[in-house]
């Protein structure tokens, strides 16, 4: 999703590169002595580590809501402590708030401010008066934890709580080991929560104890964190207790409470089965109890979940764990993550470091959702025979750079995830939007997910077949997107039948065919304009002549809401909502800007959003038309107003570098021929906003959209989504390579006349940073702004980047500009 807080988190470069702004007693100080050091031993490896430089942590303070707990990439199980307070992602660095338990079920980086998941927490417990005294209620059993402790590396998570537990965790794609480590001489005893789940959104569910097998199956239904709560979804989990038969179990029980007095504890009982609390009121406190005969010091517990039944979690912790150490899993993780890592190679000796920390946390967040779910579907989806992810949240955010970035590694991924999409047309009609909790989510723009599969398409429809991706499916889903109006668009699809009739999305409009909430008609006129820009590649693609006719001109809508009347700070010409009739409905292109000093008006989703713009201004969607550019600048004046209000954009504060409409702005100037304004305005950027601490993120990264716009912005180039086009920046590092193990190819960028002293906020004068001259295998591109997937990271081979010094020299395009529909471009597809 988008920001939840529309506010902007600065840190200075001196901060940036000690790797602290606060003092905080979390995480252990470890975690950063540790990747600095992996850092300075890189110029001796022989073999590199890229995990090692993965600081997890990044995004779990500021709003960031990352989850850093273990996981494999795209794991459906993500290990983590859930903690009180404000923690979507069950964790967050905050020391002052308490642990309630670790729970296998986690979303990361989406702005569900009451959280997502966080089913079936376990808790340790030193109940030194026996079982009826353990403090197995959520208020009771809350612990801080011992000030820096917290560690965790890709596939792999640790806290120790202020008693001295310490709590491991390891995972598979979908289960897991957890290992707890008790105070000598202590009998462990642990509580099992049934019904709890982050939101509180309990509704009903079933729990049964195998003393025998010393096995715990537990499942139930529970609310979406991000959709209609009508609707509910189901998850099960399996905890095998014995440890292969290296453990005892003594005692076992169910138990129950509430914030009213009620605290029982039922020693032998075995079973539970708990109904919605129809009268509604705090979620039921439920679950089970259970102790370890002998004393152990170390407990482990393996854990299974299911989105299908309990018999499938105790299956998928069998085959996926077996009898396998916690280290043997451990390493099986990180060696999953060594492979998507490595796929794009720093020269680390020579990277500044904070960049390599920045860029391979960055990476690691670009794999960690969405969430791969294969043989876990339920509703339309139970058993299907197409791959199937859940956590998409949601398309609206990642159409910009995370399937871009993917793009230039992982096509094998990407066709698994665009299959996905397909088959959400297959099941119900239209591609999922923003499907969260194996639910429909809430629609935020348009049907973002056609410029997702537009991309794969555009970049790999030669090897379609063979990467399992139907192209005539691809391309009859993106129709029913653009054509067919579903009965509801709140969750899927558009509301195209008065887009297609008025031109845009009209304010105000009689719709009789169909329901959605009447709001952001600026922001979703946009949104389906480049959506149909998306469908219009396809068709040319597939040579469907009529269709690119008629989604080239829809494409163009987006022209239909701007009023050439309305003016701020001196620039005239905005976005704004229109009536049916053709009238413009007034907005002050401020509101829902970071500068809008009305902190109670809507910008979201809620029904009572006036602006017309989904958690944006108009001064900052203004700027959106990113397959037509050069229009946007005649609209505005042309070249020379354009780059004046573009740079006041930037210098008055209208940016929110947490908001995903404005990725590209900070490369806008490249499309007015002046190149070098996109290199500074990126350097500010990335170094007002983004950092390796903690709070290093301008709020959520929405499922690894800051983690891959940073990404981009470190690499010197930004993707325009939908096309194979690439535009070039300028690298905050000497060389990189990246390898594309299923094409066979590796192409490696080289930066000559790289200067580490150019990587900050404000690039000093006289220090090489701006491009001079682009080659690729040995030739000069046409242009030194950009060049095409095609020619380069689908090829192989070497591209190298000359920089200057020479600001004036180096601030135009030396050849065409980036393309835009209105001059020509994006004639052809490659």
């Amino acid at each position: 999703m988008g920001p939840s807080h529309r506010h902007t988190v600065l840190h200075t470069f001196a901060a940036f590169l000690l790797g602290t702004t606060l003092v905080l007693s979390q995480p252990s100080p470890q975690v950063q002595k540790n990747i600095s050091a992996a850092i300075q031993a890189a110029a001796k490896a022989k073999t590199i580590d890229y995990t090692a430089f993965v600081n997890p942590f990044i995004g779990t303070d500021n709003f960031g809501d990352v989850c850093p707990g273990a996981s494999v990439p795209f794991g459906m199980a993500k290990f983590s402590t859930d903690l009180t307070g404000y923690a979507p992602a069950g964790y967050v660095t905050d020391p002052t708030q308490f642990i309630r338990g670790i729970s296998p079920l986690h979303d990361s980086g989406t702005g569900a401010s009451s959280g997502s998941y966080g089913n079936f927490e376990i808790m340790p417990l030193l109940c030194p008066k026996g079982f009826d005294t353990c403090t197995t209620t959520l208020l009771a059993r809350e612990r801080l934890r011992k000030n820096n402790t917290d560690l965790a590396s890709p596939g792999y998570f640790s806290q120790t709580l202020n008693n001295s537990i310490q709590i491991e965790a390891t995972s598979t794609r979908r289960a897991g080991l957890e290992r707890f480590t008790f105070p000598k001489g202590s009998k462990p005893y642990f509580v099992l929560d049934l019904a709890n789940d982050l939101p509180g959104s309990f509704s009903g569910g079933v729990m049964d104890i195998d003393p025998t097998a010393g096995r715990v199956t537990l499942g139930g239904r529970w609310e979406p964190s991000f959709g209609p709560g009508l609707f509910t979804y189901q998850a099960f989990a399996c905890y095998d207790l014995l440890d292969n038969g290296k453990q005892t179990l003594d005692e076992y029980g169910t138990w129950t409470g509430d914030t009213f007095g009620l605290d029982a504890k039922a020693l032998g009982q075995t079973h539970l089965n708990l109904s919605v609390n129809l009268i509604g009121g705090p979620p039921y406190q439920s679950g089970a109890l259970f102790s370890y005969a002998n004393e152990p010091e170390q407990v482990n517990i393996r854990v299974g979940v299911s989105f299908v039944s309990a018999e499938q979690a105790c299956q998928n912790a069998e085959t996926e764990v077996g009898t396998s150490s916690f280290e043997d899993i451990m390493n099986q993780s990180k060696a999953l993550w060594q492979d998507k890592l490595s796929r794009i190679e720093l020269d680390v000796p020579n990277t500044p470091p904070n960049v390599t920390e920045m860029f391979y946390s960055s990476l690691y967040r670009s794999f960690l959702t969405p969430n791969n779910a294969t043989g876990e579907g339920q509703g339309p989806f139970a058993n299907t025979t197409s791959m199937y992810f859940d956590s998409l949240y949601c398309s609206w955010d990642t159409f910009r750079t995370f399937y871009p970035l993917m793009t230039l590694t992982s096509p094998t991924d990407f066709a698994n995830i665009v299959d996905n999409y397909i088959d959400g047309w297959r099941k119900t009609g239209w591609m999922p939007e923003c499907r969260s909790n194996n639910l429909p989510g809430w629609t935020q723009g348009g049907s973002d997910g056609d410029n997702i599969v537009s991309h794969f398409a555009i970049n790999y429809h030669d090897e379609a077949t063979e990467l399992g991706v139907d192209l005539n499916d691809l391309y009859s889903a993106l129709v029913a997107d653009g054509n067919v109006n579903p009965p509801e668009w709140n969750i899927h699809g558009r509301q195209v039948n008065v887009y297609k009739q008025s031109g845009f999305v009209p304010f105000a409009a009689y719709d009789p065919a169909s329901t959605g909430r009447q709001t952001r008609e600026g922001s979703r006129t946009l949104e389906y304009a480049f959506n149909d820009f998306g469908i219009r590649q396809v068709a040319l693609l597939m040579n469907k002549t009529e269709d690119v006719t008629t989604f080239t001109n829809r494409s163009l809508f987006y022209r239909n809401i701007w009023d050439p009347d309305v003016k701020s700070d001196g620039f005239q010409g905005f976005m704004q909502k229109r009536f049916a009739n053709g009238t413009f409905k007034f907005i002050d292109p401020i509101d829902c800007s970071p500068l809008d000093t009305d902190e109670n008006r809507a910008c979201s989703l809620t029904d009572d959003n006036e602006n017309g713009f989904y958690e944006s201004s108009s001064w900052e969607y203004s700027f959106f038309a990113p397959h037509d550019t050069a229009h946007l600048i005649q609209l505005m004046g042309g070249n020379d107003t354009f780059v004046k209000r573009l740079s006041h954009y930037f210098s008055a504060g209208y940016y929110a570098a947490g908001n995903e409409p404005s990725f590209q702005t900070a490369v806008g100037f490249h499309y007015a021929d002046q190149p070098t304004k996109s290199v500074d305005q990126v350097r500010n950027v990335v170094f007002s906003n983004f950092d390796i601490t903690p709070a290093g993120l301008p709020g959520n990264d929405d499922q690894g959209a800051m983690a891959t716009v940073l990404a981009f912005h470190l690499l010197g180039l930004y993707p325009v989504p939908s096309t194979s086009q690439l535009l070039v920046v300028s690298p905050f590092t000497p060389k990189y390579t990246v390898h594309n193990a299923f094409l066979n190819v590796s192409t490696t960028v080289t930066v000559q006349n790289f200067n580490s002293k150019s990587v900050q906020k404000t690039i000093p004068s006289g220090v090489a940073a701006y491009v001079k001259s682009v080659t690729v295998n040995g030739k000069p591109t046409e242009s030194r702004c950009h060049f095409d997937f095609y020619d380069t990271f689908r090829l192989g081979g070497d591209i190298v980047i000359e920089l200057t010094d020479d600001k004036n020299s180096a601030n135009s395009c030396a050849g065409s500009l980036p393309e835009s529909i209105s001059t020509g471009g994006f004639a052809s597809t490659r």
